[in-house]
């Protein structure tokens, strides 16, 4: 949207750890990005509402300077190696890197083809009690670990405890590990390719025909430009599993510690039922089921969506009209309300006129681009509905400033993509970048069966439709997932079918909220079934994932799993301390709230 030309910031996918800064970095690109194959992304004014060697891992030793660090560190300034070598990276000496070569084939683990993992490490400040390494995966697929242990790990090392290290990582295919999952050869292909997206399900006539043949397009394209790295052929969870594996078994430490949200609860179950011997703690935060991500229909992810919905309308009438622009006197009124709007817009699309601030040419708020917002601010409810009830009521008014801002990149920059400079995808990004989007395809085509890969447009029809009538409010938007593998044939080499059980060295730990509106507590439920000794942690919050509603309660029984290996009792719950549109009245409860205020 701005004037100026903007990297290209990556799309959140549905299934990944909420970003807990701002409402504002929520980008509800992410299901178009990931499920209707369109990556929808601020480019060059368009919109879219969317070295130093160091100890080994788990060691703790200091790193050993070789002299002073380079005036701009990059991933390239790194050799890959097939022992896992630490190096000072991002020039801010609190972050350690490293480049991992695996094998990309690993029932082939002596052929010539290989991927290298960017892997970054926060050291433990603790070193009297030193309890190792905890790894921790943000989900997607297409989530960067590089980026998020950047922006969220020294958080997540006080939640677990100073006297870990940190580790996160991007899985193949992401970010700077290479080769990179990559659909477009120049960014400007990419752009031409995002700027025609027709829109989201039922938000017109012929819609269904559009996203149809929309799909089979981006899949054969990228099978076209994925052809030569063979990468979609072992590019499901199952080999993801066995890279953190890999990771584990080059570290000091014997068994894997680690925290998955969302994507990464499938990585988490993955890896307890292939090696449940090497589980000495799993945390599996916001859980998608297990079952429906390998070998069902798609549809119970959305179980839980229109109680997260319900929550707007009753925490916005209970917070009154100071604190939520959209009140009515009733819950019921607001929802009407709400309803009133979507029914103009789709009408009427409101117009965002051209200023000094930008655009610079007129631009419309859709009845799509309206959804997709929704959709987005029901990832954390306490950080987003304020401002998604600011936005609605202006464009109650005709208003489209407001929306408009939301969407403005912070800090616009001259980026490769303006001038549509390739970038090789057997080569490191040059800077961390948020994710992929073309991994959340690629691995969700490897993992599940053939079901969805030649659906015809009545089938897919009749999915969606189930899907709207399960989630009224953002149905349309859920229901792209059953497009995702439209018109893919490379099937993987290697793919787990299951049984997603096994006892674990250690018991997992499940997480849920009462009501998360892409990963429900019925699937943390159905996933502990199949792990002996599991507990399900309930919050009583809305929203994706625990770190949605931080709750002091939820930290100390994380913290207690990481440092005594002690689970909560079974139907033990844990009570959100403030609600949405309400202002903290007490110090953080924990070290997320201050930053979701920011």
């Amino acid at each position: 949207m701005s004037d100026k030309c903007a990297p290209l910031p990556t799309m959140r996918s549905p299934r990944d750890m909420p970003d807990p800064k701002r409402w504002g970095n929520q980008r509800v690109g992410a299901v178009l990005a990931f499920a209707s194959v369109a990556a929808l992304v601020l480019v060059c004014g368009q919109r879219s509402p969317l070295g130093l060697v160091v100890a080994p891992l788990g060691g703790t030793g200091s790193p050993v300077s070789l002299g002073p660090r380079p005036s701009r560190w990059s991933w390239s300034d790194i050799e890959p190696s097939r022992t896992l070598e630490w190096h000072a990276c991002f020039e801010d000496g609190q972050h350690d890197c490293a480049r991992l070569d695996v094998p990309m084939d690993w029932q082939d683990p002596r052929g010539e083809r290989r991927v290298v993992l960017a892997i970054a490490r926060i050291r433990a400040t603790d070193k009297t009690d030193y309890r190792g390494p905890v790894i921790f995966n943000p989900g997607g697929p297409g989530g960067s670990g590089v980026w998020s242990l950047r922006n969220h790990g020294k958080l997540l090392q006080q939640i677990v405890g100073e006297n870990h290290d940190i580790i996160s990582y991007d899985p193949r295919g992401v970010g700077a590990s290479t080769p990179r999952h990559q659909c477009w050869e120049t960014p400007e292909q990419e752009k031409s390719w995002n700027l025609r997206d027709p829109g989201v399900f039922d938000s017109h006539a012929g819609i269904i025909s559009d996203l149809h043949v929309r799909a089979t397009a981006y899949s054969q394209a990228c099978e076209r430009a994925m052809n030569d790295s063979e990468l979609l052929r072992h590019s499901g969870s199952v080999s993801a599993a066995r890279d953190l594996l890999e990771i584990v078994n080059q570290g000091s430490h014997e068994n894997l510690k680690y925290w998955g949200f969302s994507y990464g609860t499938i990585l988490g179950g993955v890896f307890a039922a292939m090696y449940p011997d090497r589980v000495e703690r799993l945390v599996s935060d916001g859980n998608v089921d297990y079952e429906e991500w390998f070998n069902t229909k798609h549809l119970n992810f959305v179980h839980d969506t229109e109680k997260v919905v319900e929550a707007f309308y009753d925490s916005c009438h209970q917070a009154g009209p100071a604190k939520c622009a959209f009140y009515e006197d009733t819950p019921q009124r607001i929802k009407e309300r709400l309803d009133r709007l979507f029914a103009a817009v789709k009408r009427r699309p409101v117009i965002i006129s051209p200023s000094d601030e930008g655009p610079a040419v007129p631009e419309l708020v859709t009845w799509s681009e309206l959804k997709r917002l929704l959709f987005s601010a029901l990832y954390q409810p306490q950080a987003q509905f304020a401002g998604f009830a600011r936005i609605a009521a202006a464009l109650e008014k005709g208003d489209a400033r407001p929306f408009y801002k939301h969407y403005q990149p912070e800090q616009p920059s001259s980026a490769p993509t303006c001038a549509g400079a390739p970038v090789s995808p057997f080569e490191p990004l040059p800077d961390v970048t948020e994710g992929t989007s073309d991994t959340f395809p690629a691995v969700r085509c490897a993992d599940r069966n053939l079901h969805g890969h030649n659906a015809t447009m009545d089938q897919i029809l009749e999915e969606a439709s189930a899907m709207l009538e399960i989630s009224p409010a953002t149905g349309a938007v859920n229901a792209l997932h059953s497009m995702v593998c439209l018109g893919r044939t490379v099937k993987p080499k290697w793919r787990l079918q299951g049984p997603f059980t096994g006892k674990t060295k250690h018991p997992i730990l499940y997480i849920a909220n009462m009501a998360d509106n892409t990963t429900p507590l019925i699937s943390a439920r159905n996933n502990s079934a199949g792990f002996p000794g599991s507990v399900v942690l309930v919050q009583n919050s809305y929203g994706h994932t625990s770190l949605a509603a931080p709750s002091n309660c939820t930290r100390s029984y994380i913290n207690t799993y990481f440092q005594q290996g002690t689970l909560p009792s079974p139907g033990t719950e844990c009570d959100e301390p403030f609600l949405p549109f309400e202002e903290a009245t007490s110090p953080s409860p924990w070290v997320f709230q201050p930053l979701l205020k920011a």
